[in-house]
């Protein structure tokens, strides 16, 4: 078959360099990350290492001529591609063949079915077709580049106008990206959840008990409250199911939610979620738990809801959003979010707290999820540890931005894995995963207990920008029981990889990424909160409650 001209004459313009480190590239992107991936979404992953692959290697090859290093032998050269073509082209079928393997030993560890194949042809094609747009998209920036460089050179000299044309278009491209791209992206993004967050399922009544949130009685407009504000409010257990369950009479438990609508800024948001608590008698329960929610204003029932069998339903917990947008999203674009809003939440209800009989008030926990962790973890300053303490919180997939988390991490015992670490004496801090190592920590337990629960394979908590150069810690050593014993750590590749991961967080089962399951909280629940005349065999009870949830 005879090649059109205009193909040939393109393939000729492309670095023959370049095209070797994109194909390696593109081969090291099919290699197993911390979630198994649908074969598009690996096609476009890999279409953007091999883009990426072939910049570096282009890269290369100018500083390589700028440096005017003398170029081998034409002989040398000729046979250094065939053998490099060859090489190349067998690691890339190489990898091609191994990718559903590889996929496989993800699928396996968190219980999931195996594919049969990861279409390795088709994933080529998608990755083909993506990494030659990217190209091209490149090259249309140099040309733009080239395009100001002439006119820039009219009048100053040309090296000044290397530097000047970089920093005019590298503005240009910034601005562009910041103003017009990723806010038209946002403001999409926002309008689409904004939507989804104002559905109403005709499924949740508003609720008719006085004393609850959203009620005709409430302070705080059910209309406001939101989708998930709704579900949190109308979905938690009856107080005649937690009767059932303890074989004693229960409580009702009881929970605020404040919604994004509910009021224009976060303090008066605070402030009304502060009221609420007040109104329903908040505090004069035995416990009371100061929640964020994720990024959607969503809270985990297999957080919120074992709490409250846990504790006869004496309980209240209070809620408040701060975000429209999946927590993998507001991490990327605006991570104060969930700290801001926390810490408004925070300061009301302990300012309130404090104030109240120690004797008499109820005692106080923290508590959140994936962004939520973050901004709960931020809400509480040493001086307040140290003036009148919380009792203590449950925290669940912290994400990579979370300070407090990334502290104690790096701060482990020495003999202690990165995903799952031991913090000193365990007296104030534990970790835990999928299976419960609560009692590793130690036997001394403090008045004030914290547990972090993450897993292995959750990229929302090990993701970094490191990975575009070190080898991360987590990959060192024994590796966690839900990693996949083929992932390999590749400059930039695994960067990318577990970025791709970060949307698909949480499209696993339970256990597993960043899919929290109800036994793991009941485990760091029982262990924070102590919860009175309870036993191991309560705990098994409840959790066989809690499987399948």
């Amino acid at each position: 078959m005879r090649i059109p001209m205009a193909v040939s004459e393109t393939w000729k313009t492309f670095s023959f360099i370049g095209l070797a480190s994109g194909a390696l590239c593109f081969a090291a992107s099919l290699s197993p990350s911390l979630l198994p991936r649908h074969f598009a979404v690996q096609g476009i992953l890999s279409g953007l290492a091999l883009a990426v692959g072939y910049g570096l290697g282009v890269l290369f090859v100018w500083l390589w001529t700028y440096l005017e290093i003398r170029q081998p032998d034409p002989q040398i050269q000729l046979w250094s591609k065939r053998i490099t073509t060859v090489t190349v082209a067998a690691v890339a079928v190489w990898f091609l063949w191994r990718a559903t393997i590889w996929q496989n030993s993800i699928r396996a560890l968190m219980e999931m079915e195996p594919v049969e194949s990861a279409y390795p042809s088709s994933v080529a094609g998608i990755a083909l077709a993506t990494g030659v747009a990217l190209v091209f998209a490149a090259r249309g920036l140099l040309r733009c580049w080239l395009f100001v460089h002439r006119r820039v050179t009219r009048v100053v000299p040309r090296r000044v106008s290397y530097v000047l044309s970089t920093v005019l278009l590298g503005t240009a491209l910034v601005l562009i990206a910041n103003h017009v791209i990723a806010r038209l992206a946002l403001d999409a993004a926002d309008r689409v959840f904004l939507s989804m967050d104002q559905i109403i399922d005709e499924g949740v009544a508003q609720p008719t008990e006085p004393s609850a949130s959203g009620s005709a009685e409430s302070l705080v407009a059910w209309d406001t409250v939101g989708r998930y504000g709704k579900e949190f409010i109308a979905a938690g257990p009856t107080r005649e199911q937690i009767s059932e369950f303890r074989g004693a009479t229960a409580m009702r438990p009881l929970r605020v939610y404040v919604g994004l609508a509910s009021r224009e800024t976060e303090e008066e948001r605070a402030e009304l979620a502060l009221q609420e608590l007040v109104r329903a008698g908040g505090f004069d329960r035995s416990l009371l738990v100061v929640a964020t929610p994720t990024g959607t204003g969503w809270l985990d029932p297999g957080a919120v809801d074992t709490l409250e069998y846990l504790h006869g339903g004496d309980t209240a917990i209070v809620s408040m959003q701060y975000s429209y947008l999946p927590s993998w999203l507001t991490i990327l674009v605006d991570p104060e979010r969930s700290r801001e809003s926390a810490k408004a939440l925070f300061d009301a209800v302990y300012a309130h707290w404090t104030k109240l009989p120690r004797a008499e008030r109820p005692k106080l926990y923290l508590h959140g999820l994936s962004l939520g962790s973050l901004g709960s973890a931020a809400s509480a300053d040493l001086l307040t540890v140290f003036e009148d303490p919380v009792q203590g919180g449950v925290w669940s997939g912290p994400p990579f931005p979370n300070t407090h988390w990334s502290h104690a991490t790096a701060a482990r015992n020495a003999d202690s894995p990165m995903w799952l670490p031991r913090f000193r004496d365990g007296s104030i801090l534990r970790f835990t995963g999928r299976e419960s190592s609560i009692d590793n920590g130690g036997s001394r337990w403090g008045p004030m207990r914290f547990v972090y629960i993450q897993h292995a394979s959750d990229p929302m908590s090990f993701f970094s920008p490191n990975l575009l150069y070190h080898k991360p810690d987590w990959l060192i050593g024994e590796r966690g029981p839900d990693v996949s014993p083929y992932l390999s750590w590749y400059p930039i590749v695994t960067f990318l990889q577990l970025g791709f991961d970060l949307p698909m967080a949480t499209t696993v089962p339970h256990g597993y990424g960043h899919n929290y399951a109800p036994s793991s909280y009941i485990d760091a629940w029982v262990a924070v909160t102590d919860p009175p005349e309870w036993t191991e065999q309560r705990t098994r009870k409840l959790k066989e409650l809690f499987r399948g949830k």
